[in-house]
């Protein structure tokens, strides 16, 4: 029921011009449809009730972030999921204040890649120093999502040369710590921030065994929401290349007819079907078998791999005018190859598969 009622939503408010209006805009997305998002309580679904959310657990959000990536629609959902997971880790007055505040119109976000673009969350070069009551952080952090409009960053680093997160609000980032990024996601506002000399309180850090349950919780949240992205993304290029194969007509028959533009499309829908078995299937075990991380890297790996096919086939099969910018099908290359290499790509989730399962 979830799914049905997020594929109608999307449907109607995010057509390809929609999508075309947004990229021209400072912050990327909607903010009208962003609190009939919140209104609708998608935000807060894997957000305890005590905490004013349903409590339904991040399997329920992959049936919003699925369709919300066939439509190509931009919004702080992932940020803001991603940095609910991290949180869900702190301590109790840590959920109660950010929580509540992200389970209604706040925006959250993680800041974990950095210039050396580690995709092992556990490595990291940002320092975190303490000294009695205050956290100091040093170093950089490269594409942190929606940093612009965040109301809460979750950053890594180490502290006392242990992997640790840090609760920043907004209020502690000073002005011109926040570079925009030009990424290959025109949907995308990508940000790379500058730590040094930033000051919070050390009630603020999260350490220890709970900084490790966090960082796998992102990790995890991250593979589990970019593959349901990449699965709507496959299905929403599939759309546009069979509404396409079904109109142009060359020879005196639609171009559908041929062999060669069928059998890739062909290729396309089973790669839908294998990258959405994954994506269920890793959905289903997230909260109920210790073997998730494998389920995940399999749906991440074929996700990306999919997808990226997909985007590169609607390109080529509009022939010339699919290399121009008017042509939606660069919409979706654009989108696969963002979430290609988010959170690491198919090789990498190939020889960390290799690892747990050989």
């Amino acid at each position: 029921m979830l799914l049905d009622t997020a594929t109608d939503f999307f449907r109607d408010k995010s057509t390809v011009n929609d999508v075309r209006a947004q990229i021209e805009t400072e912050t990327g997305f909607d903010a009208g449809i962003w609190q009939e998002i919140v209104d609708l309580g998608w935000v807060g679904l894997a957000i305890p009730e005590q905490f004013g959310g349903s409590g339904l657990g991040l399997a329920g959000a992959v049936c919003i972030a699925e369709p919300m990536g066939r439509r190509l629609f931009a919004s702080p959902f992932l940020s803001t999921q991603l940095a609910v997971q991290a949180l869900l880790a702190g301590t109790d007055a840590q959920c109660a204040q950010w929580l509540v505040q992200l389970a209604g119109n706040g925006v959250g976000t993680v800041a974990m890649v950095e210039r050396a673009g580690d995709w092992n969350l556990q490595n990291c070069e940002t320092s975190i120093s303490v000294r009695g009551e205050t956290a100091t952080l040093a170093g950089t952090k490269m594409f942190v999502l929606n940093a612009h409009v965040a109301d809460v960053f979750v950053i890594s680093g180490l502290c006392d040369g242990t992997p640790a997160l840090v609760i920043v609000p907004v209020s502690c980032i000073p002005d011109g710590a926040l570079t925009r990024q030009t990424v290959i996601d025109e949907t995308r506002r990508s940000s790379e921030l500058l730590l040094d000399g930033i000051e919070v309180p050390a009630a603020n850090l999260i350490v220890g065994r709970a900084a490790s349950v966090a960082l796998e919780s992102i990790r995890n949240a991250a593979l589990l929401l970019n593959s349901a992205e990449a699965c709507g993304g496959i299905a929403g290029a599939l759309d546009l290349i069979v509404e396409y194969l079904n109109s142009r007509t060359q020879f005196g028959r639609q171009i559908g007819s041929y062999q060669a533009l069928k059998h890739p499309s062909v290729d396309i829908l089973i790669g839908l079907e294998r990258s959405r078995s994954h994506l269920y299937h890793a959905a289903s075990l997230l909260h109920a078998d210790r073997n998730a991380e494998v389920a995940l890297r399999m749906a991440k790996a074929e996700s990306s791999e999919s997808f990226a096919f997909a985007g590169d086939r609607a390109v080529q099969f509009h022939g010339g005018f699919g290399f121009t910018y008017e042509c939606d099908a660069q919409l979706y290359l654009r989108r696969a190859m963002w979430c290609q290499y988010q959170f690491g790509d198919a090789a990498h989730h190939r020889k960390c598969l290799a690892e747990l399962l050989l």
